[in-house]
């Protein structure tokens, strides 16, 4: 069997409807996969406008809005259609995207017909609950992720620490590593483009903090706040460079000073505007690779982050960049005011994490998951 064989059905509850890292990755996976003569059919929500066109063929499934975070769909059990169509394409391995209530039956119909089941993990969303003042439903989550996972036959993680994470909390025997990979066409450090600082209203010896991703509060925005507010305290000039929207976006306009809001960006202006920060300072601890990381050290940019999963994985501390302890806005403001004082430093650190961003590439670690399936398909074909 090779991976021309593959029948793949694929349960994400994001694919296209709001543009993430996650789906990213899983859009890409698919054009990879097609392109290597596999059969993909894909099942999440539709919606009338989505963020952008999905790759492959994608089935609707019934769902409702998240209440309080309306732009996010819930998926409800498999209808009819869905099970019918599911039937009719006649899958050989499923894979599972999110621990929602449509991947949970999906998990259900593949164990029916004996069919092998990968779960690829994109987030930790254990930790959600801790931005919203409900750290007691962690143990809770955490709960249901593990029966979740403990039914399908493999995992694969982001990055290694995500994989010891797993491991810890009991999630599964399996576990592989299918990391991410950067556009170097989009992601660069010859995108950096002096004049369109300017035009941003940044000079040349400003030095500017980047933040890139959705703005929501489970990114570390109270954190990243909080930082910027001790540099000022300490009278270290510097602006903010925010790439990206979300829901909270008027919150954090209203806690950083001086700070320049692109929106959300994509493409060459993307790249542009990634190359035109002089650090990311990712302060997440939710990610299970972050693909932003990557992009920045792809653009020259030194990175200080949080010590999570994903992070350690990629940034080695103070060879590419910093690792501070998570939610320490004191660590974090000293490690960026190290790159604001010594512009060497930063220039070594950002050729070192752009030297590391060439290791990562798509074809490569998306083959990775087509091996994987092929291994479940085999491991579970009748012995005889």
């Amino acid at each position: 069997m090779n991976t021309a064989d593959l029948r793949i059905a694929l349960f994400s509850g994001n694919y296209n409807y709001v543009r993430d890292g996650a789906n990213q990755a899983l859009n890409r996976l698919v054009e990879y996969l097609l392109r290597q003569g596999a059969a993909v059919r894909v099942y999440s929500p539709k919606v009338e406008n989505p963020a952008f066109e999905p790759t492959g063929d994608l089935v609707g499934l019934p769902n409702i809005p998240i209440p309080g975070r309306a732009e996010y769909r819930a998926t409800l059990a498999l209808s009819p259609r869905v099970r019918a169509d599911l039937k009719k394409f006649a899958p050989n391995i499923v894979h599972v995207a999110s621990p929602d209530l449509a991947s949970h039956r999906a998990v259900t119909w593949a164990r029916k017909r004996k069919l092998p089941i990968l779960a690829s993990v994109h987030t930790r969303f254990e930790t959600y609950p801790r931005y919203y003042n409900m750290a007691w439903l962690e143990p809770i989550i955490e709960k249901g992720l593990h029966r979740f996972y403990n039914r399908c036959n493999a995992l694969v993680a982001p990055s290694p620490s995500m994989a010891d994470v797993l491991r810890e909390q009991g999630m599964s025997d399996d576990i592989g590593i299918w990391s991410r990979g950067v556009d170097r066409e989009i992601f660069n450090s010859n995108r950096r483009d002096m004049a369109w600082r300017r035009s941003h209203g940044i000079a040349d010896h400003e030095f500017a903090i980047g933040f890139l991703g959705r703005l929501v509060m489970e990114k570390g925005l109270d954190v990243f706040a909080d930082t910027m507010r001790v540099l000022r305290e300490r009278g270290l000039a510097h602006k903010v460079l925010v790439i990206g929207e979300g829901p909270a976006r008027e919150w954090f306009e209203s806690h950083i000073a001086d700070g320049t809001f692109l929106g959300h960006q994509q493409g060459a202006d993307l790249g542009r505007a990634v190359a035109g920060m002089d650090t990311l300072f990712n302060p997440s601890i939710t990610e299970t690779f972050g693909n932003v990381t990557l992009e920045a050290m792809a653009c020259g940019q030194p990175i200080v982050a949080a010590r999570a999963t994903g992070s350690d994985s990629l940034v080695q501390d103070h060879i590419t960049g910093r690792l501070i302890t998570p939610g320490d806005a004191e660590g974090f403001a000293e490690a960026i005011a190290r790159y604001i004082q010594d512009p060497q430093l930063r220039k070594e650190h950002g050729a070192a994490g752009e030297a590391r961003s060439l290791e990562f590439s798509w074809d490569r670690i998306n083959k990775t998951v087509a091996d994987t399936y092929l291994r479940l398909i085999e491991a579970n074909a009748p012995q005889g």
